[in-house]
């Protein structure tokens, strides 16, 4: 219990100190109300792909189709939504067609989910090349089904979820933490979430307990793949357009945030309120970045120098703990 309070500590100080550091780099750009209102419309869909991404990690597994999921979601309901298009080309509203393209986006996700727990629990393929395999595979159907073109042009009531705000709260934002309150609960108030984390420690230990692995991963990836879908509202909303190819970066973000929020890559250990720190701090750097004028290519790189970095880092730790065990 005291280690995990005092990397929750070492990530919040950690989070003060990129606030400050981001601050002297850019001044009062980075600390202004507008500022702050972009980073809660920015944050979210690579929070919920992240949250994704953790209860998979959790498992001691890896999902690497999140993104091609979420692409594919989001084209699946740009083309409902493209449907109310009238012959004289204006979008009519209807509330009813954007809850049916909703439902239909999520329904992708839980048939990749489940497609991606069959390849793992069933065939017994690695969840690293499962997930590798069914990213490429979907990538390719969303490039077929849309020809490489981008799709655009949603009612407002969709595109309200992206870019709209609740009491001056970015709405995208309200999601994610609804997001993120749901997947606390799952993991600290249910029985899939203890079996979760004991799967993540000790799979064998797990099964001779009476616990269906298989069922577990199950329903990991159906999860997993509901939050993507999620993602893709999000994303679809925000920028009034789907198209195969968005968010490719999302992959390496996703992974580099649940592991700077204490996800322990070999499974067994993470917390949501973790994960959140660690958004809000990628967040932060990636905002001074670009109010520094930095390309977006040398800020990819950053984050594969972090995510190198804090893995050492919890090697080194791991590594000095195991010999104060020993001697």
């Amino acid at each position: 219990m005291r280690q995990k309070i005092s990397y929750l500590s070492i990530l919040i100080v950690a989070m003060i100190v990129v606030m400050v550091m981001m601050w002297i780099f850019n001044g009062n750009d980075f600390m202004s109300f507008n500022n702050f209102q972009s980073m809660g419309y920015q944050l979210p869909e690579l929070g919920v792909l992240s949250l994704a991404m953790m209860i998979t990690m959790l498992t001691a597994g890896i999902n690497l189709s999140i993104v091609a999921s979420a692409n594919l979601s989001g084209i699946v309901m740009a083309f409902i939504l493209t449907g109310m298009v009238s012959q004289e080309g204006v979008v009519q509203d209807s509330s009813g067609v954007v809850v049916l393209a909703i439902l239909a986006g999520l329904l992708v996700g839980i048939l990749i989910g489940f497609l991606n727990g069959f390849l793992i629990a069933v065939v017994g393929i690695s969840p690293i090349l499962a997930t590798l395999g069914t990213s490429i595979m979907i990538g390719g159907i969303s490039v077929v089904i849309t020809k490489g073109y981008v799709i655009s042009g949603f009612p407002k009531a969709i595109l309200t979820i992206g870019n709209g705000s609740f009491l001056g709260i970015p709405i995208p934002l309200l999601v994610f933490l609804i997001c993120a309150g749901v997947m606390t609960v799952i993991l600290e108030k249910t029985p899939l979430g203890t079996r979760v984390y004991l799967m993540g420690s000790n799979p064998i230990a797990c099964l001779y307990s009476g616990v269906d692995n298989k069922k577990v991963i199950f329903q990991t990836y159906i999860i997993s793949g509901i939050l993507s879908s999620v993602a893709a509202i999000i994303m679809i909303a925000r920028f009034n357009s789907a198209k195969a190819d968005y968010g490719e970066s999302y992959v390496l973000q996703a992974v580099l945030a649940s592991v700077l929020g204490g996800v322990n890559a070999s499974g067994g250990f993470g917390k949501v309120s973790g994960l959140i720190i660690s958004i809000i701090i990628l967040q932060m750097i990636s905002s001074g970045l670009n109010l520094m004028g930095v390309s977006n290519f040398l800020t990819i790189a950053i984050w594969g120098i972090i995510l190198l970095l804090v893995m050492v880092v919890k090697f080194l730790l791991e590594k000095n703990s195991q010999k104060r065990k020993f001697s």
